[in-house]
């Protein structure tokens, strides 16, 4: 049999050429990733972000980012620099140069007008062409940014690099606040943080729109602001902390940085020095301030109720002075806190006596007063505020006297206890936590309604909403997020959304899309059983 000589020479072309169409299809295949996944994943809904907007019409194609896109500001130095800040979060995740310009048409603009946005909303228009972010102020631009980047891939919260591609839906979101106050306070006294840790915690909250962050900086454990007329508040009063620790406190220059960095993410901070009770660490660290003359040894348990200033003396009046004045001095928000919680060992005359002369004290030094709710069983100053943090089984009597305050001027922030206190635990086995208000599980801590809480508070009362996160059984940045995480989202959307926007179901559903976000950020959160997270 003759070898067939020519079938090699004809078919070795078409083998070369199918094998070159498979190795130039498997690079096409790599090279276009971001084109497959563009048709098989569709964008973030635009209402499926926390707060919940305020109004929502979808439609149009959405937008995505390229290496081509440019973030454009106007001629505003704040504006700027809220498009810097966003620009920095898209680089680290897109690889993208972003650069800013106040030139040029697309990409993402921020843009400042005299439209009826109030002071904090915003709106925001996506399409093919660009993505526009419209506000009356800085802080309404801020707040934008936020709902952004949830509108993006949890990737986009990544570090470094990471593969496309970076959609936005398209169409309209209009949004504002409920309420002009939405906070969160941090226990630094029962134990201490750091500024760098109280920074991580300030992103945290910005990121769901809070603008307050309330610091509690004196207890009987400790007290941890530098006051240059009594310095051993802070190098005696300062050194503990519950169970005994080396506690700490902020320099003036520590307290100015956290301020300046809460501002940069448009939080104003709102100080607390509790008093006339949790004032061991005061009493502790200046005899006189004391009835009998003699301070008490510091205090690293966790009991309340048991400490008091010494009304009657003078010298109780020049030291709240010389306090409340430094304090005032370094802190450029609206309000400060007096406390007033507690106050088991004041008796009720002294109470009151004690309360008419520091209110002034505070108007005084230009700040308007904050007081918890016990505030209203003395005179609360005319514009004070006082932050109730009762229960559902708190007695009707205690519940009318704050909603009398109400009716009669009153501002009322609400922190319901067993509610929206975050170091409750949320269930028997969470490995850190108290339980004297209950078990607050993440639905439990969302499914209430401000407006309608207190029974006979004019809506017109309520300034806003407030999660406190006492310290007792917390240490570090990861006790802070397991307790504070999912429940701060659900706190933040009470303050934020309008009533009739809020409702578990939907809560939910958007509450799970946040758990890869927060992995991509390193918060270490709770995986309540309550909430449908995806998959890790």
């Amino acid at each position: 049999m003759r070898p067939n000589h020519g079938t090699t020479p004809r078919i070795l072309p078409h083998l070369l050429a199918t094998l070159l169409l498979a190795a130039v299809g498997v690079v096409a295949l790599d090279a276009a990733p971001e084109a497959r996944a563009a048709t098989q994943t569709p964008p973030i809904p635009l209402d499926r972000v926390i707060p919940a907007p305020a109004s929502v019409t979808p439609g149009g194609t959405p937008y995505r980012i390229t290496r081509a896109t440019r973030v454009r500001v106007d001629g505003s130095a704040e504006a700027r620099r809220v498009g810097a800040y966003l620009a920095g979060i898209l680089r680290r995740s897109t690889g993208y140069p972003l650069p800013l310009t106040g030139h040029g048409k697309g990409g993402i603009r921020l843009r400042l007008d005299k439209g009826d946005f109030g002071a904090e909303g915003y709106r925001l228009d996506s399409g093919a062409g660009g993505v526009t972010l419209t506000a009356r102020t800085p802080a309404g631009l801020f707040h934008g940014v936020q709902t952004l980047r949830q509108l993006l891939p949890p990737a986009v919260e990544k570090k470094t690099a990471q593969r496309g591609p970076w959609r936005i839906a398209g169409g309209t979101v209009q949004d504002r606040p409920r309420y002009a106050y939405r906070g969160a306070m941090l226990d630094v006294s029962r134990h201490f943080f750091t500024v760098a840790q109280v920074k991580r915690y300030i992103d945290q909250l910005a990121l769901y729109k809070v603008n307050a962050l309330h610091l509690h900086l004196s207890d009987d454990q400790g007290w941890r602001i530098a006051v240059d007329s009594w310095p051993r508040l802070a190098a005696y009063g300062g050194a503990n902390e519950v169970g005994g620790g080396r506690g700490g406190h902020y320099t003036k220059a520590d307290y100015r940085r956290i301020v300046r960095y809460a501002a940069s993410r448009y939080l104003e901070v709102v100080p607390e020095i509790d008093m006339p009770g949790h004032t061991n660490a005061a009493l502790s660290s200046y005899a006189e301030l004391n009835c009998d003359g003699v301070a008490p040894p510091p205090y690293t348990g966790t009991k309340v109720g048991f400490s008091s200033l010494c009304v009657p003396k003078k010298i109780t009046y020049d030291f709240v002075d010389d306090v409340i004045r430094e304090l005032a001095a370094l802190t450029p928000g609206r309000y400060l806190h007096i406390g007033g919680d507690e106050a088991h060992s004041t008796s009720h005359p002294d109470y009151v006596t004690f309360m008419d002369r520091v209110q002034p004290v505070v108007a005084r030094y230009g700040k308007t007063v904050i007081g918890w709710h016990q505030l209203t069983g003395a005179r609360p100053a005319q514009g004070a505020i006082a932050q109730y943090w009762g229960r559902d089984r708190t007695g009707a009597a205690e519940k009318e006297q704050v909603a009398k305050a109400a009716r009669n001027g009153t501002g009322l922030i609400l922190s319901p206890a067993d509610h929206i206190y975050l170091d409750m635990k949320y269930t028997n086995d969470s490995r850190i936590g108290l339980t004297w208000a209950g078990l607050v599980e993440v639905r439990r801590s969302y499914d209430w309604n401000p407006g309608a809480y207190l029974a006979g508070v004019p809506d017109s009362a309520v300034r806003g909403v407030e999660a406190p996160l006492w310290t007792e059984t917390v240490r570090d940045s990861a006790d802070i997020e397991y307790l504070a995480f999912p429940r701060l989202a659900g706190a933040a959307e009470l303050g934020w959304s309008p009533a009739e926007r809020l409702g578990w179901d939907g809560y939910r559903a958007r509450l799970a899309a946040q758990g890869p976000r927060w992995d991509n950020l390193g918060i270490r959160y709770y995986r309540s059983p309550q909430v449908p997270w995806p998959a890790r």
